[in-house]
């Protein structure tokens, strides 16, 4: 492992005031606080002691070192999509002014601040003709995201966001500022490619971009009584396709809200959405089976810019209270088929409480090696199973975890075993936080954790115990 930088000496709260900070600093009862401290997942209430409202890397610097000289915990976060566990007490890092993207065209990179979100770096890349490795809602964070992995909608073909990182500008939890990437604190670098941010605080990253600028998909919906005939022509259809054909199937229990459009709105669908990058006539051609399986009713698969790639997966767009989870299936068999079935198809309760269950198509580039080892440890799964129930008051919560937990105590047999950090959900003990990696990755990332952050500051969220000498 390579040595980090020299770290700063641990310093009194005088030395690192608060007062260099150039954002808002709040408290409980501050005007601002709700307002900075309220994510996208509104299932997590933060109530930290204290508020940095970053407005660029020198806040970050000012307020790590403020932490480290007092001992206080720290959080972050951009959008709070990934905000499956509340932050209490501690500082929270508010990173959502930080949005600024610059694209080299040359190198056909985008250089993205702590708080964009990948709508930025789609609105700053398309001019240049070129997309980037955003997931189904542009509207999450870039830097949260890749730190978990990333999962493209664009996956299949071009792997993993995390893959195609080339540098960090990171803060570690002493406040040294480092620029890290393969050959400059290589050990760093691997740990914030899918290790989630449990050795420093990004402030920024330099990350490839796609010379794409159009693709084909949509979704293709029938009722969901025929969930069954989709699902099976699924898992027909995936075996046989190119990487370029990246793919789920959904079972979604809609709200009745006038947020979705007519006649999706309060109903029962199963789909299959899909995204390809190559010849639109041959994606048509390969989209056949998947309509011709069941009676459709909406069909919204066409070509388009890529910075409509919202349009694919539809996923809401306004804050909500949610409990998501995720496990990675080896393959689908017919056993695995049918459980997933019997637990969340048309079999199931009519007041069955979750909104999404999700089978997502993984393999093609998702299966490679990182050309730069990274800690994402997911390249051996066929598809990935994730569930989304919004909880709706505390009844609602009980029967969405009941059904969550059922779900996946079930297709259990049919898993690896492990998770993707990003959309674990409410992180458990240490032995349900570490089932994101294989035992070797983990165990390399508690030796990251104890180099770069030994008093555990990180410690909020999906984190990481420091190993002990």
């Amino acid at each position: 492992m390579t040595a980090p930088a020299p770290h700063h000496p641990h310093a009194t709260p005088d030395l690192f005031a608060l007062s260099d900070i150039r954002g808002p600093v709040l408290r409980p009862g501050d005007p601002d606080y709700a307002a900075e401290v309220t994510g996208f997942n509104l299932a997590a209430l933060h109530t930290p002691e204290l508020v940095v409202c970053a407005t660029g890397t020198d806040d970050v610097v000012a307020a790590m070192r403020w932490a480290t000289a007092t001992g206080t915990p720290v959080a972050v976060q951009a959008t709070g999509h990934g905000a499956n566990f509340p932050v209490e007490n501690g500082l929270l890092i508010n990173t959502s002014r930080m949005t600024d993207v610059r694209i080299d065209a040359t190198a056909r990179t985008a250089t993205v601040a702590a708080g964009a979100k990948w709508r930025h770096v789609l609105e700053a890349a398309a001019p240049h003709g070129f997309a980037a490795l955003n997931g189904s809602s542009t509207d999450v964070g870039v830097i949260g995201y890749t730190l978990g992995g990333g999962l493209p909608v664009l996956g299949r073909a071009y792997g993993y966001a995390a893959d195609h990182v080339r540098s960090f500008q990171v803060v570690t939890p002493d406040g040294t500022l480092i620029e890290a990437d393969a050959d400059h604190e290589p050990e760093l670098f691997w740990a914030l490619r899918g290790g989630k941010g449990n050795v420093g605080v990004v402030t920024e990253l330099v990350c490839d971009l796609l010379p794409l600028s159009r693709v084909l998909g949509g979704g293709i919906y029938c009722p969901g009584e025929h969930a069954e005939a989709l699902l099976n022509a699924y898992t027909a259809w995936t075996p046989t396709l190119p990487p370029q054909m990246c793919s789920a199937f959904s079972i979604l229990r809609l709200p009745p809200l006038p947020q979705i459009p007519e006649p999706l709105r309060g109903g029962f669908w199963a789909r299959v959405a899909a995204i390809w990058t190559g010849d639109p006539a041959e994606g048509e051609r390969l989209l056949a089976p998947i309509r011709e399986a069941a009676p459709v009713v909406v069909d919204t698969v066409a070509e388009m810019d890529y910075t409509a790639v919202d349009q694919v997966y539809a996923e809401p767009q306004d804050p909500l209270p949610a409990r998501e989870s995720c496990a990675l299936m080896r393959d689908l068999t017919p056993d695995a088929v049918r459980t997933f079935l019997d637990h969340a198809g048309p079999a199931a309760p009519a007041d069955y409480p979750l909104l999404l269950v999700e089978l997502r198509h993984m393999g093609g580039e998702l299966a490679r090696p990182a050309a730069v080892e990274d800690a994402v440890c997911a390249r051996d799964a066929g598809y990935l199973l994730e569930t989304v129930g919004v909880l709706a008051g505390p009844e609602a919560a009980a029967a969405v975890e009941t059904a969550t937990v059922a779900l996946n105590a079930a297709m259990a047999p049919y898993g690896t075993g492990r998770t993707m950090v990003n959309i674990h959900g409410a992180p458990g003990d240490e032995a349900d936080r570490a089932r994101a990696w294989t035992p070797e990755v983990y165990t390399r990332l508690r030796a990251a954790k104890a180099t770069y952050d030994p008093a555990n500051l990180l410690r909020f969220g999906h984190a990481v115990t420091p190993a002990t000498a």
